[in-house]
């Protein structure tokens, strides 16, 4: 039986995949060489506009564990120096402090709800591929077997098998200088601020909590997660690493980077437990990221130094960007070059990612002459252009995939409130099937009577939203296809262009009402 598609992957980017090809009407096979999901503790949270695009969907709700909508940080860091965000017209930086272990059992429950199957202790061993269909060689419980599918997809990681065996080379930069050393820790009573949570050292001083700290001898990192035990970390050059580590050899690193005694005792509250030694690191990128019809996701197709905590930002926007075209392109309805444009659109992002995390490894490097540019760069961050400049790039708002008449094109949509004539909603609410959405603010529905493809959900309503546009077409992915500010014969033709373009051929006949 051909399969629609087959995904390597059961991680965040891989179950995230397989939930907007569900929502898209294919059905995905998800395999994963684990027989169960990973309690290892691994990344704490997400960063960026991801928070919004899985509000999107309906899950940030799920994962924070409390109503409402997501709200912007009021300060970060960039290369352990601090970014104050409140001063910001526009503040793009969301954080949600879910760890990895919880994201990937919230992505899979919802996996589960829309019929994705999912094949645990099923590892890929082998790959080939026709002009028709891609075949994967499996060991499975039961023994080796193959499965056929239309496309295959890698979301198995760095060291993806996927990528190997397609023969996608893998260029990069091996840093391997730098040691980091994190622990789940009990460190001793009366040292952590019950209100800020920060780190009192006596000898040092006060060490704000989430927040690297970057001294002449190395990197620290103090992160007293809610309901879980204490995380800290750091990061020192040219540091012996050998033999397992242990948590005096966190304490004896932690000390020499902060010049002060910092006693540490095993953690109090129950697992699961880090204990982890990583000695250097890659910043790598993908040639490509399809080979004929096997294409790639997240870390199988870009690795990076974790600072900031871009990683999940990038792989999940990468799966939500490739679901719907991926449909597009099995259904039978995706205008020429629609796949395609999941590379052009993701690899330069990636590829900033791997550019701006290098350079907050280098203004966390020890040495007088860095010391001396994050000098310069404090007083760069004084000025509040600066500090937009790098929220942007940090979080992703300075995405524009493709240009336009309108300045939203090409852009993520803005959090919109809309009223359909029983009571306002947010944009949030009308995104969460992953379709895509024409929202006709005209009053008249001047724009919501065209004859659009039959893919389009076209919601007339009215918002009080300050800089709304008039309407607005968005992709399933978030981002805006076509905008306009006024209503004529241009602004028509623009739709049905735009439309034309990302969601194929119009359909003859006319949607005149709000699909609700």
């Amino acid at each position: 039986m051909l399969q629609d598609v087959v995904i390597a992957g059961a991680g965040p980017n891989g179950l995230m995949l397989a939930c907007e090809l569900r929502l898209a009407g294919l059905r995905p096979i998800v395999l994963e060489r684990l027989p169960e999901r990973s309690t290892e503790p691994r990344a704490n949270g997400l960063v960026g506009q991801v928070v919004r695009m899985l509000d999107r969907r309906g899950l940030y709700e799920r994962l924070a564990g409390e109503d409402g909508p997501p709200e912007p940080v009021a300060g970060f860091v960039f290369g352990a120096l601090p970014l104050q965000l409140d001063v910001l017209d526009d503040n793009p930086l969301y954080l949600l402090g879910v760890p990895q272990v919880r994201i990937e059992e919230v992505l899979q429950e919802r996996a589960l709800e829309l019929g994705v199957e999912i094949r645990r202790g099923h590892e890929l061993v082998g790959l080939s591929q026709t002009a028709d269909a891609v075949t994967a060689q499996i060991a499975g419980p039961e023994g080796e077997y193959e499965v056929q599918a239309r496309y295959f997809v890698g979301a198995d990681g760095g060291r993806s098998l996927t990528r190997k065996l397609v023969g996608i080379d893998f260029p990069g930069v091996i840093q391997d200088r730098m040691v980091s050393r994190t622990a789940s820790v009990a460190v001793p009573e009366g040292w952590v601020d019950p209100a800020t949570l920060a780190l009192t050292v006596p000898g040092f001083g006060v060490i704000p909590p989430f927040r690297h700290l970057r001294t002449e001898r190395g990197l620290f990192v103090f992160a007293p997660f809610p309901g879980r035990a204490p995380a800290m970390s750091t990061g020192e050059w040219d540091s012996p690493a050998d033999g397992p580590v242990t948590l005096a050899e966190v304490q004896e690193s932690a000390e020499r980077v902060l010049g002060a005694s910092l006693p540490l005792s095993p953690p109090e509250v129950d697992g699961p437990h880090i204990l982890r030694r990583i000695a250097g690191g890659n910043s790598r990128l993908a040639e490509r990221f399809r080979e004929g019809r096997v294409l790639l996701v997240g870390d199988a197709a870009h690795v990076h130094s974790a600072i900031g905590g871009p990683g999940l930002n990038l792989g999940l926007q990468d799966a939500i960007n490739l679901g719907w075209k991926l449909a597009g392109e099995i259904q039978g309805w995706a205008p020429e070059g629609l796949l395609d444009s999941y590379e052009a659109e993701r690899r330069p992002v990636g590829k900033r990612v791997v550019m701006h995390t290098q350079a907050q490894a280098a203004l966390i490097a020890p040495g007088s002459e860095v010391t001396a540019l994050r000098e310069l760069f404090t007083e760069l961050l004084g000025y509040p252009r600066n500090v937009q400049h790098l929220a942007d790039l940090m979080s992703g708002a300075d995405i524009r995939y493709f240009d336009g008449a309108h300045p939203l094109v090409g852009r993520w949509a803005p959090d919109l409130v809309l009223d359909r004539g029983d009571g306002p909603v947010r944009l949030a609410s009308v995104t969460r099937a992953g379709r895509a959405v024409l929202l006709d603010f005209s009053g008249d529905s001047f724009f919501a009577g065209e004859a659009l493809s039959d893919r389009v959900e076209i919601v007339a309503a009215s918002t009080d939203t300050p800089g709304a546009p008039l309407a607005m077409l968005l992709r399933p992915d978030g981002y805006v296809a076509w905008a306009a500010d006024s209503t004529g014969d241009a602004e028509r033709e623009g739709l049905r262009a735009a439309a034309g373009r990302w969601f194929g051929v119009p359909a003859q006949r006319p949607l005149t009402s709000a699909t609700r």
